[in-house]
């Protein structure tokens, strides 16, 4: 059973040999760290070192993807801010007309061309691809994260329209790309950041009205094109995990595993066999701080608790400069035991 077989039953729900592992999105200043310590040569070779069973593929950041005429990307459109807390460009709208004068990415301008072959080229290892679509973020982005948060109360009505606009170029993006690809691509990889440590950022009724719709179209239109469904969401968000599984979700990532009620134990308890988990190995404390044996003792402690339906991985997907390469080599013998 390749790579590739592997996590499609391992999320499946099927009977597997072994869990699965992912290294993760190391951050920039981390890989060549990692290549350093393992004296590779690029990050291909480090996955292959490694035993990395996906390889995360997303058109969204591939060059030429977006071929506007001025040269402008995808979210030139609207991420000039240096801030959460600043207002964004759409601060001010209380007006659903107001919205159509904004400049909103147009479809028309995606070309996969120079992509599929990367997918093509991938080998025997599941591909996570798909658009990311941050749209939560996107959104927070155009209004500012408090004017945001604010609209869903005082004008749902715009908040609702801008929604449309973000997700539905998205969903179109999608479409495009998924119809070009065809089986080339395992699972449709997307994600929000809906938690803080502690909870969501929103109350469930709010994610319900205005999230929990496009997610439940966006998993229906990976499934109709024959992808699994992997869905990303860091902090806290244990509340919402049962619409997360009705909404059409067959595994969760990352697990932030010292956030409220997303330890492995309560994962296992209340939502074991229900989809498969990505992640859970803790970025926050553990990979940092432990020796490479008491990484070790931790994922085998989590595989315990998750599997078979665990891809092992840490709890945040973007490794920063402060996990030591002998942690990560750890984690990754670990997980392949």
């Amino acid at each position: 059973m390749n790579s590739r077989e592997l996590v499609r039953n391992i999320i499946s729900r099927k009977e597997v040999p072994r869990c699965g592992f992912w290294l993760g999105n190391p951050h920039p200043e981390m890989l060549p760290i990692l290549l350093n310590y393992f004296n590779l040569p690029d990050e291909e070779t480090l996955r292959l070192q490694l035993g990395d069973d996906i390889r995360w593929l997303t058109p969204q950041y591939f060059p030429g993807i977006y071929r506007h005429p001025e040269g402008k990307g995808i979210f030139d459109l609207w991420q000039n801010k240096k801030s959460l807390g600043e207002a964004g460009p759409l601060a001010g709208c209380e007006n659903v007309k107001e919205i159509d004068n904004y400049e909103w990415p147009d479809p028309d301008y995606l070309d996969f061309s120079g992509f599929l072959p990367v997918l093509d080229n991938a080998g025997n290892y599941y591909r996570a691809s798909g658009f990311w679509a941050p749209f939560f973020h996107d959104i927070a982005d155009l209004f500012g994260m408090e004017n945001y948060f604010l609209k869903m109360y005082t004008n749902p009505e715009v908040v609702h329209a801008v929604t449309e606009r973000v997700c539905g170029f998205y969903l179109e993006a999608n479409e495009r790309f998924f119809h070009e690809a065809g089986d080339l691509v395992d699972g449709y990889f997307f994600g929000n950041d809906f938690g803080t440590q502690m909870d969501l950022l929103i109350t469930p009724e709010q994610f319900e009205e205005y999230l929990l719709p496009w997610i439940i179209r966006f998993a229906e239109q990976a499934h109709r094109h024959g992808c699994q469904v992997l869905f990303h969401s860091c902090g806290s968000v244990a509340r919402i995990i049962p619409l997360l599984i009705e909404a059409g979700v067959d595994c969760l990532h990352p697990l932030q595993s010292k956030a409220s009620r997303m330890d492995a134990g309560t994962l296992a308890k209340e939502f074991g066999g229900r989809l498969a988990f990505m992640g859970g190995i803790d970025t926050q404390d553990v990979l940092v701080n432990a020796s490479a044996e008491e990484v070790r003792e931790e994922v085998r402690r989590v595989k315990r608790l998750l599997s078979p339906n665990l891809i092992i991985s840490p709890s945040h997907e973007a490794l920063l400069p402060n996990v030591p390469p002998q942690n990560v080599l750890a984690m990754a013998e670990a997980a392949l035991e």
